[in-house]
């Protein structure tokens, strides 16, 4: 390393090719850059007398199959993990001075890590011109992202519709020739730009367009969890060997088995170590024991430390100021360049956009730390005396300079966070108020800052983080405005989690301010109906002082038919806005108006999506509003989009996992789905977050169903209810009354079961929804046959009952049976072909399977089955489906789904043949022909 266009103190030579200098970036892994310069060895020389002065050896040693697999991605996702000098930025150096295409960068950087969308205008500024193609409101979103001038830009950027713009611009980059993107020191890129970023490559569908990324772990870009990931481990002991040998100078003797102990397989440490105490230069001071060394990371901090005595004090003092801002690097290139040709920094970028980029984070981290406080504090200081026009930055330096409380710096960070929150940058906005807050003289701004921090951090959806801001403010203040509104916004997060009992005493305890009295107990509502608890339902059902929606989440049976027809005078005042159609939606959902339900969640859903932000967990809800409804591909995709949002989360994952489920047990996957709804139960505690549970166990039970194993489908339907036959959870539970009973009746527990849909029936009386009276009537029919025609004939006469086309399949299934049995076969034909129909439409085989034999049985050969067109595409292009049938442009339907253009081209090409359609004006008949118009 110390030969790779890297400064060699102790006498070693400079190596300057511009070859060798780019690999110097990381060359902790690259081997064999033997000299073949004549000059001696013992006397410095300027980095370009010695140009070309080593031959490359193209080998990464110990990185052979992490290599290949680097270099083997060309379309698709590849996240690089691994410890500081594991090898990351090498391989991705190597991918690049491999890629037969255009290569675009993004590194991180620790001081821009909240600056809303700095990488993103690190990562574009190559390509702005070519931004002129996009859409205006789309390149207005990407322009206005990254501070770029756009006549065009209005308002704070579009989140989502910055993700569809960004997908769009690297998509068709892409297309005129194969687009590699790096970005290194991932755990570093600011939130929006890894949001964007992450939302782009979770949608590369085929093109030639790769994304390779390297981070410490995937824990600090939770964004790109879910991608594969490369672990980069240490190196074994052969590898370590070789490495060491490689090295211009490789140490000997007992220095060498000190070097490798103390490196363990770290291949920066051995080369830093190596170069330090190789057989040419001096012994460390007191040449310790191995029990004397440092750990690693120690040893490397003051490695690097030791480096900075080498250079001149200009250079050392240009170096401190780019360690505090790497953007800092205007006038002060000369002096940057003794430390530029040791290898320690490049200089990256033009104009406005050049700054500093560390060869790795614990040389910056030594700069700065090597000079005493009061010198970091003046850089800071002068720093900020620069950055008149740029207030966020000046802001940020002025706190890092302050040596106590400052109120007019605490303002300005205050303002700061303001702006990043008009951009999207919550994450940004929550570290300027927590500063700003530590900088507050008054105990009081201390703790209101620290309050909107808390409120800020609710949109991460991080608990932890909402909880420490809360907790901090609390204990500066008795304020009871300030301490109700800390509670409101710990249990606001909280709702999201499993710890639906806390949520409750802190929204209750909110509730108390009058001002913010009715989103709190419209949030404990919410956290309610995931306990499930009783006297959590009670509790706040006594607080509801008639507001239509904790009424409706509360007790969904009570007034119904009331609050149903009252619901599109409420959707007509919600104006428009997705957060209160997304309510709407919910409430509909749970008065069993189902169809009024979807048409709410699409109306919201796309309102959102113009808006740019979708809120955590919203997906759930939609999605088994979808699956009651018999759109399943809807319902799958509503989890799949949701999944993204649910690191550290278990409530809201195991919601996903049991959405997962019911669709995968209701097709006959049947394995997966017991994976994914046992998955569910294992994330949460069954009793405390009763709402899954039940659709976890309803998952399992019909896979059960599927498989013909009814006993285990009695098991699981029974623990809908409790032991004495009230419903585990007041609203979800009811829905599986019918599915007891069916399975009661083939296992013997007739009487258990009766007494269970009685008891439903009772709680139910006063305001039967249609769907719970063909269920209960369903239930009915099938535990007492003899009986059994008026139960059959009733829950099929109510034409509302289409909105449930699965489970009024299954009633024309049962009662077509009935009929067999009874030797009315002429009766029954009818019926089964009809449920035969619904369910080769959804996809439902096992149901499909179980219906063609009873034809068989009552004479009839019915045709081969056939597939729905529509169930043999993806649930992605199910979707597009549908929005194409509507009118909707390729363009227009890839803004909706955050696809580019081509994608949902290339969709709808691929779903034309299946569906035996040659145009677009052929698809609402299609998807008229299948019941899903």
């Amino acid at each position: 390393m110390g030969t790779s266009g890297k400064m060699m103190s102790r006498g070693r030579p400079l190596g300057g090719s511009s070859t060798t200098r780019l690999m110097s970036t990381l060359p902790s892994v690259m081997v064999s850059m033997r000299p073949a310069c004549s000059r001696a060895p013992g006397r410095r020389y300027p980095s370009h007398d010695c140009t070309g002065g080593y031959s490359r050896v193209m080998t990464i040693v110990g990185r052979e199959s992490e290599s290949a697999a680097v270099l083997g991605v060309t379309s698709g996702v590849l996240i690089v993990t691994g410890e500081p000098g594991a090898g990351k930025s090498t391989l991705l150096a190597q991918a690049a001075d491999r890629h037969q295409g255009r290569v675009l960068r993004m590194t991180g950087s620790e001081s821009e890590a909240n600056l809303p969308f700095a990488g993103l205008h690190q990562l574009l500024r190559p390509v702005l011109d070519d931004a002129a193609r996009l859409p205006a409101r789309q390149r207005s979103a990407l322009l206005g992202a990254i501070g770029a001038d756009d006549g065009d830009a209005t308002g704070p950027p579009d989140r989502l519709l910055l993700g569809v713009a960004l997908l769009a611009l690297l998509s068709d980059l892409a297309q005129r020739t194969p687009l590699l993107v790096l970005v290194d020191d991932l755990h570093w890129i600011d939130t929006g730009s890894l949001e964007a970023l992450a939302f782009a490559a979770r949608r590369i569908d085929g093109e030639p367009l790769a994304v390779l990324a390297g981070t410490r772990d995937t824990a600090g870009a939770a964004a790109f969890s879910g991608f594969p990931t490369l672990a980069l481990g240490p190196l074994d002991a052969s590898a370590a060997v070789r490495l060491l040998d490689g090295q211009p100078y490789p140490p000997t003797g007992g220095r060498r088995m000190r070097i490798l102990d103390q490196a363990a397989g770290n291949p920066l440490a051995l080369v830093e170590l190596a170069r330090a105490y190789g057989t040419d230069g001096p012994a460390p001071a007191g040449d310790p024991t191995a029990e004397d060394l440092l750990p690693p990371t120690d040893r490397l901090m003051r490695l690097y430390a030791a480096d900075l005595d080498a250079l001149p004090d200009a250079t050392r003092r240009a170096l401190l100021l780019v360690a505090a801002d790497e953007r800092a690097v205007a006038g002060r290139i000369e002096a940057l360049a003794p430390a530029e040709a040791a290898g320690l920094l490049r200089i990256t970028g033009g104009g406005d956009a050049r700054r500093a980029r560390f060869r790795h984070p614990l040389i910056r981290s030594a700069i700065y730390h090597s000079v005493p406080l009061a010198a970091r504090r003046r850089a800071h200081r002068d720093l900020a005396a620069s950055l008149g026009g740029e207030p966020d930055r000046r802001a940020w330096h002025l706190a890092a300079a302050a040596e106590g409380p400052d109120e007019e710096i605490a303002a300005a960070l205050e303002e700061s966070a303001g702006r990043a929150r008009t951009r999207g940058g919550y994450t940004a906005a929550v570290t300027a108020l927590e500063r700003a807050a530590e900088l507050s003289p008054a105990p009081h701004d201390r703790a209101r800052r620290l309050v909107a921090a808390a409120r800020e951090a609710v949109a991460t959806g991080q608990p932890h983080w909402v909880r420490e801001l809360a907790a901090r403010a609390r204990a500066l203040t008795d304020d009871p405005a300030l301490v109700a509104e800390a509670s409101l916004r710990v249990g606001q997060v909280l709702t999201l989690s499993a710890e639906h009992d806390t949520a409750l005493t802190l929204l209750t305890r909110a509730a108390e301010d009058p001002r913010l009295r009715r989103t709190a107990v419209g949030l404990a509502s919410v956290a309610g109906f995931y306990s499930g608890d009783e006297d959590h339902r009670l509790a706040i059902r006594a607080q509801a002082q008639g507001d239509p929606w904790t009424l409706a989440v509360t007790d969904p049976a009570e007034a119904r038919s009331e609050r149903a027809a009252a619901l599109p005078a409420l959707v007509e005042r919600a104006d428009g806005d997705p957060a209160l159609l997304n309510s709407l939606g919910a409430m509909a959902w749970l008065l069993d108006e189902t169809a009024l339900a979807v048409r709410i969640f699409d109306d919201a859903l796309d309102r959102w999506r113009l808006r740019g932000t979708l809120p955590t967990g919203l997906g759930c809800t939609a999605g088994w509003a979808y699956l009651d409804h018999g759109l399943w591909a809807q319902a799958r995709l509503a989890a799949a989009n949701t999944a993204s949002s649910v690191a550290g989360l278990p409530h809201l994952e195991a919601a996903v996992r049991s959405l997962e489920a019911a669709p995968l047990a209701l097709t006959g996957r049947t394995a997966e789905a017991r994976t994914a709804a046992s998955a569910a139960l294992s994330l949460v505690d069954p009793d405390r977050s009763r709402a899954v549970a039940v659709r976890a166990r309803w998952a399992l039970g019909m896979a059960a169903v599927a498989e013909g194993d009814q006993s285990t489908a009695y098991e699981q339907f029974r623990l809908l209810f409790t032991p004495d036959g009230d419903p585990f959870h007041y609203a979800c539970s009811h829905a599986g009354v019918a599915e007891l009973a069916a399975a009661a009746v083939r296992t013997g527990h007739h009487a258990e079961a009766a007494a269970i849909v009685e008891r439903t029936e009772k709680r139910l009386a006063d305001d039967l929804s249609p769907r719970m009276r063909a269920l209960i009537h369903r239930a009915h029919a099938l535990l007492d046959p003899s009986r059994a025609e008026p139960h059959f004939t009733a829950a099929l006469a109510d034409p509302a009952g289409r909105q449930w086309p699965f489970e009024r399949a299954q009633i024309l299934l049962d009662h077509a049976e009935w009929l067999r049995r009874a030797h009315r076969i002429t009766d029954a034909r009818p019926l089964l072909h009809t449920a035969l129909e619904t369910f080769r439409r959804l996809g439902a085989h096992p149901w499909t399977d179980r219906a063609q034999a009873e034809l068989r049985a009552a004479g009839v050969d019915p045709a081969p089955t056939t597939p729905d067109a529509l169930t043999t595409l993806t649930p992605q292009q199910q979707h597009i489906i549908r929005l194409a049938a509507k009118g909707l442009s390729n363009r227009e339907i890839g803004e909706r789904l955050f696809l580019s253009p081509r994608t949902v081209g290339s969709h709808l090409y691929r779903s034309f043949p299946k569906l035996g359609v040659t145009a677009r004006s052929q698809l609402r008949d299609v998807l008229e022909a299948s019941g899903q118009t």
